[in-house]
């Protein structure tokens, strides 16, 4: 089983948090695009049968999210080349939105894609990264500040520092504490 190092950020970081430092490429083949897709469970909509299309399409989504992300949480302009492939993506699979009674939840309104199913993930990851492309906090997502990751994540606080406190902040403390008492005797 793959194990993802950071999942239940906005689906834009989780799916750019796929390529973490020294793990490789975690979507990579058919087997772990699955397994990332179960870890994301109802956000996006089921794919029966993972192939070589749909890790192509979320390799193409994932490409352009990189480079606009970058800029925008810069508060730059995204390259146009990025903008052009999250358009194309969101072109091939234009949704439109269709309401049904849920006995649970009464009246809901979803997204529906007529659409192959690698066309359909690509959009709804498209979808995603577009949103938070476009969201105000865009700026205040941040890279771990561990010297070994590369994750992304949008705090839920302004003093948070890693990904993952329990495994980059642990790293860290850690090595502050050997680099204070490094020489020194019982």
């Amino acid at each position: 089983m793959t194990f993802f190092p950071l999942t239940g950020e906005p689906l834009a970081l989780d799916l750019l948090n796929t390529r973490p430092a020294g793990m490789g490429d975690l979507i990579a083949d058919r087997a772990g695009l699955a397994a990332w897709l179960a870890v994301e469970g109802d956000r996006l909509s089921r794919v029966a049968e993972v192939g070589e299309a749909e890790v192509a399409a979320a390799h193409a989504v994932r490409e352009a999210a990189g480079p606009a992300l970058e800029a925008a949480r810069r508060g730059e302009r995204p390259p146009a080349h990025a903008l052009e492939a999250l358009n194309a993506v969101l072109a091939a699979a234009p949704a439109h939105r269709e309401v049904y009674w849920s006995a649970l939840t009464g009246l809901v309104a979803a997204a529906h894609r007529e659409a192959a199913p690698a066309a359909r993930l690509a959009a709804e990851l498209a979808e995603a990264v577009v949103d938070l492309l476009t969201d105000e906090r865009v700026a205040s997502v941040r890279a771990c500040e561990a010297d070994d990751c590369v994750l992304l994540f949008l705090p839920a606080h302004p003093r948070r520092r890693w990904c993952v406190a329990s495994a980059c902040g642990n790293r860290a403390r850690v090595a502050r504490y050997y680099a204070r008492h490094k020489g020194e005797r019982p």
